[in-house]
């Protein structure tokens, strides 16, 4: 295989990446809070091992370096439930995951345990002021309410605060899925005075189908493009080895 042939194998390894990541945009289009993501490529140069012709191009290969997610905010969805938040700028909800770790999410659509604990719909308790879970008494079921700065109220008074806690890289996020993510590198939480929730609510996807079906577009005729640079040099090559067998010296 030539160099040519490296080059169009690199450009279409990097398309079947980048239609994996369109593909799960579009599956998430309604789910909750779901951020949108992004290819992140890298250019990869490597020098000769010897020294090349002076009239010699530079020739790049594609570095798959992950994805980046479009922090972005989605729209308010109203429910009039008193248990859905949305979160107002930027931070997650901290939630305690199955492996005994701490993970944040965008997703506010809360309910209540058999054991009165806060948590999301997935059944992850939701943490709040120190890390601790927030625990309902029983006969406040059914009658709590979300303030706009996190406090969890019931008819006796407040019972717990929703902390958001906000990193200043989000980069150190990794979506480990469920609508989860495990940082790198802890955050801060934020002050009540800092704290915007909307209750009653809930942040939609911020994925919009029509850009990724262009997107999508993109992607394959990018690659039937490649594909037909791959069979135009194969059949270059060919020809080459055609007009060689049938020189006679």
């Amino acid at each position: 295989m030539d160099l040519s042939s490296y080059v169009l194998l690199s450009h279409e390894q990097a398309l079947r990446r980048r239609m994996d990541v369109v593909a799960n945009n579009m599956a998430n289009v309604s789910t909750t809070g779901f951020k949108r993501e992004l290819p992140l490529f890298h250019e990869q140069v490597r020098a000769s091992a010897g020294d090349g012709p002076s009239d010699a191009r530079q020739v790049s290969f594609v570095l798959d370096h992950g994805a980046v997610h479009d922090v972005r905010e989605g729209a308010f969805q109203a429910t009039g439930n008193p248990l859905d938040v949305m979160i107002d700028g930027p931070g997650y909800l901290s939630v305690a995951s199955g492996d005994g770790t701490t993970a944040y999410t965008r997703g506010g659509n809360l309910k209540l345990l058999d054991d009165g604990r806060l948590a999301t719909a997935a059944g992850h308790a939701v943490l709040g002021e120190g890390g601790q879970p927030i625990t309902v008494p029983p006969d406040a079921a059914g009658r709590l309410a979300i303030l706009p700065d996190g406090t969890v109220t019931a008819p006796g008074g407040p019972v717990g605060r929703l902390t958001v806690t906000a990193f200043d890289d989000e980069a150190v996020l990794d979506p480990r899925g469920d609508g989860l993510f495990t940082a790198a590198a802890p955050g801060r939480e934020l002050a009540a005075t800092e704290t915007k929730l909307h209750p009653g609510g809930l942040e939609s996807s911020n994925v919009q189908p029509i850009a990724e079906t262009t997107q999508m577009i993109e992607v394959l005729r990018a690659y039937q493009t490649s594909q037909k640079l791959s069979a135009d040099i194969a059949d270059l090559r060919k020809r080459a080895i055609d007009r060689l067998g049938s020189f006679r010296p």
